[in-house]
């Protein structure tokens, strides 16, 4: 499953050089991952009233073009893998005029207790809906 949204490149997201700020992207793959997860049935509300948080363990992004103000960007997430204890993301940006690839992610989560304690296996409720969702997938 894939979630894809675009952005409007506004000139406070842009650095001192005219181009986009590293780090406007970071909340633009955010949005992404939040939304795909919700687009799943994984609701971070209710993961919130379980004390299940879902922080990024790893980032590795690779910057391959610039972007600038008023260019309209398209936001490509979908979930890589999942394994007993993360969740790896795979990210694209890309100008949605010109199809240009502007970077590439992989990104890393894993669930924790409110207090910061690694819980040992991905909690059920986001378990059982990942599982169904990749079996949706495969059929």
């Amino acid at each position: 499953m894939k979630y894809e949204f675009k952005v409007k490149v506004f000139p406070g997201d842009t650095d001192t050089y005219g181009v986009v700020w590293h780090g406007a992207y970071i909340k633009w793959l955010e949005a992404g991952r939040i939304e795909l997860l919700e687009q799943m049935g994984i609701k971070f509300s209710k993961m919130d009233e379980m004390g299940i948080l879902m922080p990024v363990t790893e980032l590795n992004i690779r910057y391959k073009h610039f972007a600038k103000p008023y260019d309209e960007l398209s936001t490509e997430t979908s979930v890589e893998e999942f394994g007993k204890t993360h969740l790896r993301f795979y990210q694209e940006i890309k100008n949605a005029n010109t199809g240009e690839l502007v970077l590439f992610a992989r990104v890393v989560g894993v669930t924790t207790s409110r207090e910061g304690k690694l819980f040992r296996e991905i909690p059920e409720y986001l378990r059982k809906r990942l599982v169904q969702v990749s079996a949706e997938k495969v059929s």
